[in-house]
């Protein structure tokens, strides 16, 4: 028989069962129990994930980012050259512009993509103008850089352009360093202070536990929990009027959901879906329960838009626009933390421009056979970033079988969290996955595994992939990216790239694809021979 005949068959045989172990939303929820209907839209499908402890980390140094120089350029109009835009300061003064009608001054945001700017302002990007010289598509745009974007003949209502919510201020990052849980809710005295729950994934947790498990689970700064217990209970500077409220604290009417611990986990997938989908570009609308939609502002931010996207799902209309356009929820959280804007001077912008991801290869060993089974989907809850992808080992069996398969290290770098199932790897070394680049390594087995403090080369062994950290379908690693708490979509404008293969997402999450050059994987947890990728 021909020798490539013979491997291949050896392959297939290997890899009889190929398992993703991230479970779908239609079988189960992050914990466990069977997913009911939500006022928001069609779930997207979900990771299993450990409980992970409090972040211990004290208060570790900021590395500060390069600055990038500041480049002038004469106007232009499209089409744009590939040169990068660095200006982060408009010309004093731009010749008159001729587009045939209004247009909109828009100055970039962090994170911000023509691809992205033209899904929110459902405008072609061939019509934008600038002072300056813009990126090719797909490239990080300079915070700051003008862009006049022609108005279309009919606006839709939308929400106010008021930023509200800095974006360093939504996610679990450099902002909240030196941030207390425990010391602030002990310090207000109010109910939180004294609440205890016992929660199946972790035995009996206080409030300040509760709230911070899954600030860092979810990478959501605790301050943004705590305002949203406060604003729809007055649990932390407060009591309770009505005790029946401690089923259902934040006002989310699940019988799955009960109490505060799981009314915190579905409100943390929320506020991460308005926010990732909005760094994304997909997010265009507010839904509100009596049916009523209202578009959202494309000038804002995604920490803004996060805040507007949450509190439309159990608000009506009428209480909304208290929340949001009265400024009934800004002012509440000013009143707890100081004002938001204060900070986000010191520490945005969190997705500086010309940010690139550090060389990273596959994370297990060489030519031994792995496979693509799903992805890109949620990094965390089963709402939030398409940040994850999914491999497998190859096996003689499907499931939660044991594996003799290696989880190595992609790059330098040092643990700085482990829980069951999890390794928290920082590739900048200073203590705290709050900054910098940063990888989760999910579904990692007790033995063998990695300990905090280690600290690893390139290639060092982290673990066994298995099904420990949660609900599972079968043994795989799940594995995703944060720079400066922020998870970093793995097809964004810092695409997640192996060893040279660019991921993808697909029509929908779990179902994206891998490629390198004229090489294109699919993923799928079948045992498909063309799942597999050998690291060469």
């Amino acid at each position: 028989m021909h020798s490539g005949i013979k491997f291949r068959l050896a392959v297939i045989f290997h890899i009889c069962v190929l398992v993703t172990g991230c479970v779908s939303p239609a079988n189960s929820s992050l914990w466990g129990v069977p997913i009911t209907a939500t006022p928001s839209p069609k779930p997207i499908p979900s990771a299993t994930f450990a409980p992970p402890a409090v972040d211990t980390a004290s208060s570790p140094t900021i590395t500060p980012t390069a600055t990038i120089g500041i480049t002038r350029t004469p106007f232009v109009s499209l089409p744009f050259s590939t040169v990068d835009s660095n200006s982060t300061t408009p010309l004093a003064t731009l010749p008159p512009i001729n587009t045939g009608g209004p247009m909109d001054p828009y100055l970039s945001q962090s994170g911000d993509t023509l691809e992205v700017l033209e899904r929110r302002f459902d405008v072609s990007s061939s019509l934008f103008q600038s002072p300056v010289i813009l990126p090719e598509p797909g490239s990080l745009l300079a915070p700051g850089t003008l862009i006049l974007i022609p108005k279309r003949e009919t606006e839709w209502e939308r929400t106010s352009g008021d930023m509200l919510f800095p974006d360093s201020e939504f996610v679990n990052g450099p902002s909240t360093l030196q941030f207390s849980t425990t010391d602030y809710i002990n310090a207000k005295n109010g109910h939180l202070k004294t609440y205890r729950e016992y929660v199946l994934s972790g035995g009996w947790l206080t409030g300040a536990e509760a709230v911070q498990r899954l600030a860092d689970e979810n990478s959501i700064s605790p301050r943004v929990l705590l305002a949203v217990i406060e604003y729809e209970s007055n649990w932390v500077l407060g009591n309770p009027t009505n005790f029946s409220e401690d089923e259902y604290p934040l006002g989310y009417r699940d019988y799955l959901y009960r109490r505060l611990f799981r009314q915190l986990m579905w409100a943390s997938g929320e506020l991460s879906k308005g926010y990732y989908s909005w760094r994304s570009g997909h997010l265009k609308e507010l839904t509100f329960q009596d049916g009523s939609k209202i578009r959202i502002n494309p000038m804002l931010n995604a920490g803004t838009v996060a805040i507007q996207y949450y509190l439309s799902l159990t608000h009506s209309r009428e209480e909304w626009e208290r929340a949001i356009t009265s400024g009934d929820f800004s002012s509440m959280y000013n009143q707890m933390f100081g004002s938001p804007f204060s900070r986000s001077s010191i520490f945005e912008p969190t997705i500086p421009a010309g940010l690139q991801q550090p060389p990273l290869s596959l994370p297990y060993e060489k030519n031994k056979i792995w496979a693509y089974t799903s992805g890109p989907h949620s990094a965390w809850e089963k709402e939030g970033a398409l940040a994850a992808l999914d491999f497998a080992p190859g096996a003689n069996e499907g499931g939660c079988v044991e594996t003799d398969a290696w989880v190595l290290a992609p790059a330098d770098g040092t643990v700085v969290r482990t829980e069951p199932g999890v390794v928290m790897l920082d590739l900048d070394s200073d203590g705290s996955e709050k900054t910098g680049w940063v990888l989760l390594f999910l579904h990692i087995a007790t033995k063998d595994k990695v300990k905090i403090g280690d600290k690893l080369l390139k290639d060092d062994k982290i673990g066994h992939p298995s099904c420990e950290g949660g609900v599972s379908t079968g043994t795989h690693l799940h594995f995703a990216r944060k720079f400066n708490g922020e998870w970093m979509l793995a097809d964004g404008p810092v695409p997640f790239n192996l060893d040279g293969w660019i991921a993808h997402n697909g029509p929908y999450p779990y179902k994206g694809t891998l490629t390198k050059g004229d090489k294109e994987i699919t993923s799928c947890t079948c045992s498909d021979y063309n799942t597999n990728i050998i690291r060469e």
